[in-house]
């Protein structure tokens, strides 16, 4: 075992490496803990997937589910994927999925994450052969049942951009700061990023700085939501936006802004652009997007981090809804009201007792995970 992959009284349980020589296919599975109840998390698909990321992804689902207060517990899936054919990706994902079989349902639900969508997870449900194997499916894509039809809610409706948008707007209210006109740069511009543009525009935010995969662009006197409407509906670059300036993808964390949503991949934020940074608020978007040391360092200069296992627990909210057959009406409504539970009494704390969110956070999930494990009687029944 690794060093920096520490194993504690949380878990993991379960850390699984799966492989397929036939279709050269390479996938981790780690289950963190599952004392709340199914490990859930998302199938992460990218070229440089490691158990590492991995490890540390499932342990935040841990925390994020706690915290959401959510009856799942925390996991984590990856598949190597280097990109091809979809008939290649179905081929990979099919194969994953057949080859988790033991964990799914009992252990394990799976999800969308990077580069896994509604398309794919209806891909992954059908290879293991149960509708409830993975949530984050196709609205077409539904089963009958005793009590009516059950339908998925896919992730590109939105729910995780959403709840950002309001774990943004509630942080800031509790700093003081209006989040109408407040100036707000994000970094990546995938699902989550995209709506929570659209989301935090509707409340009056000003967006200022917009970054994609192909590089970023400052508009002082904010982005034109119909603009950029257009752009994500052509899924044209953001660099088309036809105003502003272009600007290096280095360059996006020079911009001074009032809050900075990090909605890319794992520590965009690190020791190479950390000083760059001049914001109040920085509301983590995307999965682990900076260390936890790094955190503290911003903690230490006065800037208020809302942590990722807060800020983005939309998506799994939505797993949460999926999976218990809601409307997606339903849905939204429940993940405002556990995002704006959540940051709110993480927030107020954090700043009444001036400790770092991440903590106050930390010690409100792990009291939740310690009571459940104190209550079961064995692990593995």
């Amino acid at each position: 075992m690794q060093k920096n992959m520490p194993a504690d009284q949380f878990g993991p349980e379960y850390v699984v490496t799966i492989r397929d020589p036939q279709l050269d296919l390479t996938g981790f599975l780690v289950i963190h803990n599952t004392a709340l109840g199914l490990g859930k998390g998302g199938i992460r698909m990218t070229a440089d997937v490691s158990e590492e990321e991995i490890r540390r992804l499932a342990t935040v689902m841990t925390w994020k589910n706690s915290l959401a207060g959510i009856p799942f517990g925390g996991a984590k899936a990856g598949l190597r994927w280097t990109g091809g054919s979809e008939a290649r990706k179905k081929e990979l994902v099919q194969s994953f999925a057949r080859a988790l079989k033991p964990f799914l349902i009992k252990k394990y639900i799976a999800g969308p994450d990077v580069q896994s969508g509604e398309k794919e997870m209806q891909w992954f449900a059908e290879a293991a052969g149960r509708w409830q194997t993975a949530t984050g499916k196709p609205k077409h894509y539904c089963i009958a049942t005793a009590t009516g039809k059950r339908c998925g809610i896919p992730h590109e409706f939105g729910s995780t951009g959403f709840g950002v948008a309001h774990a943004a707007r509630v942080a800031a209210n509790v700093m003081g700061l209006d989040i109408h006109g407040a100036e707000v740069a994000i970094h990546g511009f995938g699902n989550v990023g995209t709506f929570a543009f659209q989301y935090l525009a509707g409340l009056g935010a000003k967006i200022t700085v917009l970054a994609d995969h192909a590089g970023a662009v400052h508009v002082p006197q904010g982005f034109d939501p119909r603009i950029v409407a257009k752009l994500i509906e052509k899924r044209q670059p953001i660099a088309r936006y036809p105003r502003g300036k272009k600007v290096k993808s280095a360059d996006f964390w020079k911009i001074p802004t009032d809050i900075l949503i990090p909605a890319s991949v794992t520590d965009v934020i690190n020791d190479g652009n950390k000083k760059m940074i001049r914001t109040k608020l920085i509301v983590e978007g995307g999965n682990i997007p900076m260390r936890e040391k790094i955190e503290e360092e911003f903690f230490r200069q006065g800037v208020v981090v809302v942590p990722d296992f807060v800020a983005n627990a939309g998506g799994v909210i939505s797993s949460y809804a999926e999976y218990r057959g809601y409307s997606p009406a339903k849905m939204f409504k429940l993940v405002e009201e556990r995002i704006v539970r959540a940051t709110a009494a993480v927030m107020r704390r954090a700043l009444a007792k001036k400790e770092n969110p991440r903590k106050v956070a930390m010690d409100l999930a792990r009291a939740r995970v310690e009571k459940a494990m104190a209550k079961r009687r064995q692990t593995f029944s």
